[in-house]
């Protein structure tokens, strides 16, 4: 990587501990709350001006870079990632924790360039850990290396995944029978904490061997990635293929056994892309 995107990348992770800070100072007196595509999906102020905050914040310094924000997709900008560096943030993955006041809460910044992921920051604000990773250079928490399971065996897994925001009984029937098959393997646990970048950390960090979900976008899920490939572990489809940031679809895990055992139980679904045509 360049020096240019060392400075990128030093750049994420100050406007990463701006908005974290940001985040924090809400929890404790925000409740006006927007609903997106369905009454549990949820948005709020602060999603807004976190992202409006790292926006300007990088533009200033990066006139010419390129932005893919949750928010701004929302209000109706493009989803497409070209060749131009490009930042893709979500300013609060976990939206629905933040509500409640449960207390896991991300700010998830990914930057690609040539739509090859180059780093990604994500700094869970209130437990105040900042997760980084940059390709070839390794992944760390708070500045300490971090490193993948080395369990083999998924008897002795701790999977983690989430139920989504989407209700339709369908789609709650595949997300439940591919838990139940997950769980009867057996694993040691299912676990989730409500934001898709801090499970994959979990992941990066060997607490759990694996994630998987179907239904988050390209932003809950790109800066992760890179952390959890430099932590040593593995990125795939749930059926099997290479990860493709804009399907919806991931499993990260600590290794290629795990992620292939796991993908045989997934009733796999397709969610509409995040670059199909508006």
């Amino acid at each position: 990587m360049t020096d240019v995107w060392q400075s990128a990348m030093d750049h994420a992770v100050s406007v990463a501990r701006k908005a974290g800070s940001l985040v924090r100072e809400a929890v404790q007196n925000e409740m006006k709350v927007m609903t997106k595509s369905s009454s549990v999906d949820l948005v709020t102020q602060t999603d807004q001006k976190v992202e409006t905050l790292i926006i300007l914040s990088v533009k200033d310094k990066f006139p010419t870079h390129r932005f893919i924000g949750e928010e701004s997709v929302a209000a109706g900008e493009p989803c497409v990632l070209t060749d131009s560096p490009t930042w893709i943030i979500d300013p609060v993955d976990g939206t629905t924790n933040f509500v409640h006041g449960y207390p896991f809460v991300a700010v998830s910044i990914g930057f690609a360039v040539n739509k090859q992921l180059e780093f990604g920051v994500v700094y869970s604000c209130i437990e105040d850990k900042m997760y980084t990773g940059k390709k070839g250079k390794g992944a760390f928490c708070n500045g300490q290396p971090l490193q993948v399971s080395d369990q083999k065996e998924i008897n002795q897994a701790i999977i983690a995944t989430e139920f989504g925001s989407d209700r339709d009984p369908e789609v709650v029937e595949r997300i439940f029978s591919s838990m139940r098959k997950i769980l009867c393997l057996p694993v040691h646990g299912i676990r989730g904490v409500g934001t898709a970048a801090t499970n994959m950390c979990l992941v990066a960090s060997g607490c759990v061997e694996a994630y998987y979900e179907i239904g988050v976008h390209c932003w809950d899920v790109a800066a992760a990635a890179v952390i959890v490939s430099e932590a040593g572990g593995v990125l795939m489809d749930v059926e099997g293929g290479p990860f493709d940031l804009m399907s919806r679809r991931v499993v990260a895990a600590n290794c290629r056994s795990i992620a292939e055992r796991i993908v045989k139980e997934i009733d796999a679904f397709s969610p509409p892309r995040d670059d199909a045509p508006q």
